[in-house]
């Protein structure tokens, strides 16, 4: 980890590398309680090549309330390492004051306090008052979007996406990559890239039926910024015909492709770039592998897993940066770039205060434009809320606490299952909860609610895979999701055990009783992979639940009991 105190040499063939962070004169400011604009953007120029980095916005126009997660554990060679601190813990790491305006924003301590004094993140009007500053600064700097960006919102989903394409165009990003684009459905993803103004890259994304690069997505864009040939390599998300339902988008292949990865830096350096960038939505992890066994990367600008680091993390000769997630940073990465190498790097995780930072009006119309045709069914008030509702969190998180509740009541059934998914702001004890709120965490292109009976053995089953996916040991067979969220049962996961062996003492909280593997329990879930799924749109059986409910009041979730972490 570059240190935020000092440069530090970092030995690079027969070169020295100088690497800083700005994040330790932010910290000092957020201290202070005296954060302003000018002190949020401030940055001492350095080197010749500017990167702007923004992922995983998930459609949100607008600024936001995001509690940051409780528990992300690591497993194998990831235990304990960044982004696997959270909380305390977190701050320590990075001397950050409790209480400040940087605790509120990386960490999820106090956070209804907190959010109380210093406001909403994120907003794009502010994030591109942001963007322009940095340009102002140095004019030629690469605006960069890690993807998960057309999807996540009520009026992303009236507009199939349109509204995030218009406001993104007025950003001018000079590239982008995917994954949940592709869930508006192959031929819709088609019409959108083909209008891009912009690069739409992703080396891993395949032609299914040839096994060939994909026409359509190319795999990198040669870049000249600053008197250097910058070379920007797209990666897709890898496993989306797992993760998302492959019927719609047939045609493609994923998978992370780290022989084709080095073919393609090969390439790029063969064909004369200086710098390499690899703009990715693999994961955080993933990146970690993939830059030990991927030589001749510079930089990777993480997405998918939402993670926000203040600090760079260096795994051998690249740099890893991760940027948060809806719309709560922007990243500023300055490079020194000479003799065909790179000689230093400095970094600014730059968190978007919505009082603090000035709207861009430009952006603002843009915006009031995409969302003034559904402003009254987005602000219809349906009840409102005396506890935190947030998502994030490896086993629950208070949303899916209410989703569940509401699958049980609405639907009739035992259990109910809600994905592991991270996306979707936060609602604070005493607010109102609108129909923009539910459809911030439940829009998406298959959110029918089914109903259905499983056994107990094919309970556990499922709970087994999710388990596997996020705490199998080697990266590449993680996708980046947290486990799937249960409601009306409990149980216990080792995390240290192998597939198959993690999952325990499952119990049916109704009644008391262990799970049955032979016995059938009625189920009802959301957001299945499965083509055909039958059931009332999960936004309508959440919004049904809280209108009769009122008042939301939930209590704590303790119904998974965690061994290892």
């Amino acid at each position: 980890m570059i240190s935020r105190r000092d440069f530090l040499q970092v030995g690079m063939a027969a070169s020295a590398m100088v690497g800083a962070s700005g994040f330790g004169n932010w910290a000092r400011l957020a201290a202070q309680q005296s954060l302003t604009q000018d002190q949020l953007l401030g940055f001492d120029t350095f080197g010749n090549v500017s990167l702007i980095h923004v992922t995983d916005i998930h459609a949100q126009l607008m600024p936001i309330y995001f509690r940051e997660p409780e528990i992300n554990l690591g497993v194998g060679d990831a235990r304990g390492q960044m982004p696997h601190v959270t909380g305390a813990d977190f701050r320590r790491a990075y001397g950050i004051e409790d209480g400040s305006p940087s605790a509120y924003a990386l960490t999820y301590n106090d956070f209804s306090a907190l959010a109380k004094g210093y406001g909403k993140l994120g907003g794009l009007d502010r994030v591109s008052t942001v963007i322009n500053a940095i340009r102002a600064d140095r004019p030629d700097a690469l605006l960069l979007d890690g993807g998960d960006t057309w999807h996540g919102s009520y009026t992303c989903f009236q507009t199939e996406g349109q509204d995030m394409v218009n406001v993104m165009n007025a950003l001018k990003p000079d590239a982008m990559t995917f994954h949940w684009e592709f869930t508006l459905g192959s031929d819709r993803v088609n019409e959108l890239v083909e209008s891009l103004p912009y690069a739409a890259l992703g080396q891993n994304i395949f032609d299914a039926e040839w096994d060939e690069p994909a026409e359509l997505f190319k795999p990198y864009k040669f870049f000249e910024r600053g008197g250097v040939k910058v070379a920007v390599i797209g990666q897709a998300f890898p496993y989306m015909p797992i993760a998302n339902p492959r019927w719609m988008f047939p045609e493609y292949s994923f998978g992370i492709r780290d022989e084709n990865m080095q073919a393609m830096v090969d390439e790029v350096r063969s064909m004369g770039a200086e710098c390499v960038v690899v703009l990715s939505h693999n994961g955080f992890d993933v990146d970690k592998k993939m830059a030990g066994r991927v030589k001749g990367i510079d930089v990777i600008l993480s997405g998918h897993t939402h993670d926000a680091l203040p600090e760079p993390v260096q795994v051998e000769q690249t740099f890893i940066i991760a940027s948060g997630s809806n719309g709560k940073f922007v990243s500023r990465v300055d490079l020194d770039i000479r003799d065909g190498k790179m000689m230093g790097i400095k970094h600014k995780l730059i968190p978007i205060f919505s009082d603090v930072i000035a709207p861009d009006p430009v952006i603002t119309k843009v915006i009031e434009e995409q969302r003034t045709p559904y402003a009254d069914q987005l602000s219809e008030v349906i009840g409102r809320t005396d506890t935190l509702l947030y998502r994030r969190g490896n086993f629950n998180g208070s949303w899916d606490d209410l989703i569940c509740d509401a699958l049980i009541s609405e639907r009739e059934a035992d259990i109910a299952m809600s994905p592991g998914v991270r996306w979707g702001p936060s609602i604070l004890p005493g607010q109102e909860i609108t129909r923009e709120d539910i459809w911030n965490v439940t829009s998406m292109s298959y959110g029918e609610a089914y109903r259905t009976e499983m056994t107990g053995e094919f309970i556990h089953t499922i709970l087994e895979d999710v388990g596997d996916n996020l705490f199998n040991e080697d990266p590449y067979y993680q996708q980046g999701g947290d486990m799937v969220r249960i409601g009306g049962m409990g149980y216990r996961i080792d995390i240290t055990k192998p597939q198959g062996e993690r999952i325990s003492d499952m119990t049916l909280l109704k009644t008391g009783e262990k799970i049955d593997p032979s016995k059938t329990y009625v189920v009802a879930g959301w957001a299945s992979v499965n083509e055909g799924t039958e059931g009332p749109q999960i936004w309508d059986v959440v919004e049904n639940h809280i209108r009769k409910q009122g008042t939301i009041q939930l209590d704590p979730n303790n119904s998974v009991q965690v061994v290892g972490a």
